[in-house]
């Protein structure tokens, strides 16, 4: 039987919405990127800031996690690669994002 997708983020029990492809619960997603190699955890978080909307990927990292990790993340993105430089680029331009 196929995973249940949701968008309730705050359910560690709910298999969101962008993993349809490689279905695991919001605990789940938390533990491998807590506990996964650099590789793993660059490819899952690439994947999270790909297909997840903008607002949602901060349940499971941190702006300053991003750009810090950025040379990691980016090869990850995709399509939505230009976005999120943009995205960081304005936080730092306006005082929002310090390394």
């Amino acid at each position: 039987m196929a995973a249940l997708l949701s968008t309730d983020l705050t359910d560690p029990n709910a298999v969101p919405y962008f993993l349809w492809d490689d279905p695991m619960t919001v605990a789940e997603v938390k533990r491998r990127l807590a506990a996964s190699s650099a590789a793993e955890w660059a490819r899952l978080l690439g994947k999270i800031l790909r297909e997840a909307r903008d607002t949602e990927v901060w349940a499971f990292t941190t702006p300053r996690e991003v750009a810090a990790r950025w040379l990691e993340l980016a090869p990850h993105l995709g399509r939505r690669r230009g976005f999120w430089e943009w995205l960081l680029g304005e936080w730092r331009r306006q005082g929002l994002l310090h390394e």
